[in-house]
């Protein structure tokens, strides 16, 4: 797995990939039902989805989740799923949340091995500059252990 994070005038772009030993099919139906998002969230985020994991996903869809940010602090969170291009990507933005702005592509790409999914985040932290300045680097650490731990949820279930 290759995760970087670039700042781009205030705004994160975090990208992951990861090669997975999965058909299209299966890689895209794994990743098209919300109620596989826990499974693949390190347990310490107490990451919850609250309403949205029934069904598959559309454009359209909003999916609730309660997240602690800090310990003992829970957050409300809210995406919707604004794009879909079947067995190519989607794309989640929040509603409501604790990012200024969260935006974030899921591209799948059949290849030899498998699929080469790579995910884009662009993020925006809340409170400009001091934000940035308190969290920015907590915040960026945070994401590259969740893909981690993502990475390594996903190579045990693909194999």
């Amino acid at each position: 797995m290759n995760i970087s994070t670039k700042k781009y005038s205030g705004i994160y772009i975090l990208k992951a990939t990861q090669q997975l030993n999965a058909s299209l099919a299966d890689a895209w139906n794994y990743f098209a039902t919300p109620a596989n998002l826990q499974s693949i969230t390190p347990e310490n985020i107490g990451f919850e989805i609250t309403s949205g994991n029934d069904g598959e996903m559309y454009p359209g869809k909003l999916i609730t989740y309660q997240i602690s940010i800090f310990p003992l602090i829970k957050n409300k969170w809210v995406t919707e799923i604004t794009h879909i291009a079947h067995q190519k990507y989607f794309i989640d933005e929040q509603r409501k949340g604790p990012y200024a702005m969260w935006h974030h592509e899921h591209h799948f790409e059949e290849n030899a091995k498998g699929v080469l999914m790579t995910d884009l985040v662009s993020y925006k932290l809340p409170m400009g500059f001091a934000g940035r300045l308190v969290a920015g680097n907590l915040v960026a650490k945070k994401l590259h252990g969740i893909f981690s731990f993502r990475y390594k949820t996903l190579q045990q279930y693909f194999g």
